[in-house]
């Protein structure tokens, strides 16, 4: 299913790279206060640094709610301070899971606060979101050929095929009964969260059903469209590589019925959810089941560099190290935003993070590329099995992901090792493919196990943040220059006054790189025709930036330039991309970003809120990249961090709402 999205593609702010970690020395001993050297003055520590805030960054001042982590010192505590968040006004315990040490609550900041005061609580967060990678092909692809490429063929003729093995692919469900799998479906469960709007697809209808992930259940069907096939479609790649282990199929994923404007249908799946699912991969292993390999084909947010050291991502991190050690290694998809970075969990430094390639060892410019990558593998019109024993082509990194799943299915069977040892093989014996100054290398099992020689090194142009002009996304910059109030009244909500605008004299401040910030997002993908493919979602090609009050036109439908389906894409960009419009501040859809852009009270923080989201709006269509210069060495990342961490903090300085305005919203050239 063409997932089109507003998580599983955008290019946000990345986040910058995790701070080195400190010497040793540092690590070994404290400073101290010199003595005399004779042993007269004791040396004195330094004083401990303060502790990390419990309460995620701006959760204390979410008056309307939010879905929340608590993380626990241990599963035990786990029903005490669930009966004590049941006592606080403004709160709901949504998911208490047995032998784990958090639970779920949705509740305003002022509870939250008091619940993060009770000294077993370890931190309180989001429950973040994560969608499906994929996108949906119109022409034919051929699984059997991207076989060849990557040597699975060969590596069959001789014998190794997965024997011994089990993938667990954490996904959308699976038709076990499916005709391509054979049988090989042995264990199966569902985690899927409910809450306001959000529905259950365990084929029970409950948050969790130990026995079943099955993609074919009523929830999964809208009108015509099975919602839940992108795990069956995942699972049969895999299968295709390995086609003698067991699969074990885990369903993460809820269904949203109000995703847009026009109330679509879209799948995400809440953090809490993928945790439960790690754990339960970690129990099968511990059970018995050899578990070579654990499938993500999903993701949330983006980052250039490694997010280790993300403190809301350290749950999710923890439960992938956990299975790493238990020799399970983690495969996850880098996204298709077409930039270099991943979405996590694709940027922890453990799992192999995997792109895509054409068969031809093209990178599409969708595949998300770089450093952070450690494999690439074909990802092009994969055709491959659907539920109700058909066959359907997607492409995306979600389909390159369970090709390298697989194949260290094969490798465990070679030649057991560590999942780094296994993942180092595969990396080491593939095909380089350059592109700038980065080498990623291309999947080549015939190499990797029956020591054949890689394929020659192949160099690519750097790849572009932008599509290519015959793109589906292609550049819509307004041919005149958009009023600065709408002709008639919108009609999402609308509002009306004069745009914001800046002191002149607000002094304008030079941003310091700040700490990483995260990332999430849903992808929002309404149904469509099985015969019809989605607009792939990327940034734009404007050599223009536009302010905030002709963004208000825009995104007024009828109005702009820029089509509907296109500001929606660019939407998705940045709810994936900003912490603020994500978490605190809605703007995912044209009503929620018009109230946004033009707000009905002029207040500190409604001026700081629209030059921010037309900020953000003039980097999703190509107006202005991260690494413009915005002011002295400032670039555009900087200046978003910096602005982005004050009004997490509640602060809303005037100074950063004219910084926005006129050195970033201004018309100019990008």
């Amino acid at each position: 299913m063409a997932l089109v999205l507003t998580i599983a593609p955008a290019v946000p702010a990345f986040a910058e790279d995790s701070p080195a970690p400190p010497a040793a020395s540092e690590s070994a001993s404290p400073p101290v206060t010199p003595g005399d050297g004779t042993g007269g003055t004791p040396a004195t520590p330094a004083p401990p640094p303060p502790p990390l805030p419990k309460l995620e960054a701006g959760l204390a001042s979410d008056d309307d709610g939010a879905r929340v982590i608590v993380e626990l010192a241990a599963p035990a505590e786990a029903a005490p301070v669930a009966g004590e968040a049941r006592q606080l006004p403004d709160a709901e315990v949504v998911l208490e899971p047995a032998d784990t040490s958090f639970i779920v609550v949705e509740g305003t900041g002022e509870s939250l606060a008091k619940l993060a005061e009770d000294p077993r609580v370890l931190s309180i967060r989001r429950d973040r979101t994560y969608s499906p990678t994929s996108l949906k092909a119109l022409n034919s692809g051929s699984l059997a050929t991207s076989l060849q490429v990557v040597g699975a063929d060969k590596a069959h003729a001789a014998g190794t095929k997965g024997q011994g093995q089990t993938i667990a692919i954490i996904d959308t469900g699976i038709d076990a009964a499916h005709p391509d799998f054979g049988g090989k479906v042995v264990e199966q469960a569902c985690f899927s969260a409910t809450d306001d709007g959000a529905q259950s697809l365990c084929p029970n209808g409950q948050t969790s059903d130990p026995g079943s992930a099955d993609a074919k259940t009523p929830a999964c069907v809208n009108g015509q469209v099975n919602l839940c096939d992108h795990g069956t479609h995942v699972a049969g790649i895999a299968h295709a590589v390995a086609p003698d282990a067991d699969i074990v199929a885990i369903q993460v994923f809820s269904r949203i019925n109000d995703c847009s404007d026009e109330g679509g249908v879209c799948l995400t799946a809440f953090e809490s959810t993928l945790l439960l699912a790690l754990e339960h991969v970690a129990k099968l292993k511990d059970g018995g089941r050899n578990i070579a390999a654990v499938n993500l084909s999903l993701g949330g947010g983006l980052y250039e560099g490694t997010c280790d050291a993300e403190p809301e991502l350290s749950a999710m991190k923890t439960r992938i190290d956990d299975l790493r050690a238990k020799n399970v290694a983690v495969v996850a998809a880098a996204g298709n935003e077409g930039v270099p970075g991943a979405g996590a969990p694709g940027c922890f430094s453990g799992p192999v993070t995997v792109g895509a390639t054409g068969d031809d060892d093209t990178v599409p410019y969708w595949s998300n590329y770089g450093s952070v990558l450690d494999l690439f593998a074909p990802g092009l019109e994969i055709d491959s099995a659907v539920p109700g024993g058909g066959h359907q082509v997607y492409s995306g990194t979600s389909m390159s992901t369970p090709f390298v799943t697989g194949a260290l299915a094969l490798a465990a069977q070679k030649a057991p090792g560590t999942p780094d040892a296994l993942a180092e093989q595969l990396k080491t014996t593939g095909r380089p493919i350059t592109y700038g100054t980065v080498t990623t290398p291309r999947l080549d099992l015939n190499a990797a196990l029956a020591g054949g020689t890689p394929g020659p090194p192949v160099t690519r142009t750097p790849l572009p943040e932008e599509p290519p002009a015959d793109s589906d996304n292609p550049s819509e910059e307004p041919t005149e220059e958009p009023s600065e109030e709408p002709s008639e009244e919108p009609s999402p909500d609308p509002s009306s006054g004069p745009s914001p605008s800046a002191t002149p004299s607000d002094p304008v401040p030079s941003p310091i790189p700040l700490p990483t910030v995260t990332i999430t997002v849903t992808v929002t993908v309404p149904p469509t025709k099985a015969a019809a493919a989605p607009t792939v979602c990327t940034r734009g090609k404007s050599t223009k930036t536009l302010s905030a009050a002709q963004w208000a036109v825009e995104v007024t439908r009828g109005k702009g330039k820029i089509k509907d389906a296109t500001l929606s894409c660019y939407l998705g960009l940045v709810t994936k991309a900003s912490k603020v419009f994500a978490e605190v501040t809605p703007a995912a859809t044209l009503g929620g970003a018009y109230k946004v852009l033009k707000p009905a009270k002029k207040t500190s923080k409604a001026k700081l809120e629209s030059e921010l989201l037309a900020a953000w709006l003039n980097w999703a269509n190509g107006g202005v990249n991260f690494t413009a210069k915005i002011k002295e060495t400032a670039t555009l990342k900087t200046v978003l961090t910096s602005v982005e961490k004050a009004r997490l903090k509640g602060s809303s300085p005037a100074a950063s709402t004219s910084m926005l305005k006129k050195q970033v919203n201004a018309r100019r050239i990008a």
